[in-house]
């Protein structure tokens, strides 16, 4: 959920002179009402050494959901976050 957070929504705003998103109210990020159902199973391997879960997954969510979003209009997207303005604009240039 944070890296599909990461790719749809999050990113660093900056006025002329200093960070503009500087709290939780003003910095964007996935919420609840937007996330998408998660199917959680386990495995019970308690012969194997204790590992993160997801955190190798961080790294091709965006490039995997910008192949998604390719496979499905054609349009490439290159710049996270993908918002829906940055979508918007590559539709209608038929490139990002």
């Amino acid at each position: 959920m944070q890296t599909l957070s990461r790719a749809l929504h999050e990113e660093v705003t900056f006025d002329r002179a200093r960070v503009t998103s500087v709290d939780w109210s003003s910095y964007p990020i996935l919420r609840f009402p937007d996330a998408p159902p998660v199917e959680v199973i386990l495995i019970d391997r308690r012969d194997q050494p204790l590992l993160g879960a997801g955190e190798a997954a961080t790294a091709p969510v965006a490039a995997a959901l910008a192949n998604a979003v390719f496979d499905a209009t054609g349009v490439r997207l290159r710049t996270v976050p993908f918002t829906a303005d940055r979508v918007k604009a590559a539709m209608s240039r038929g490139t990002a």
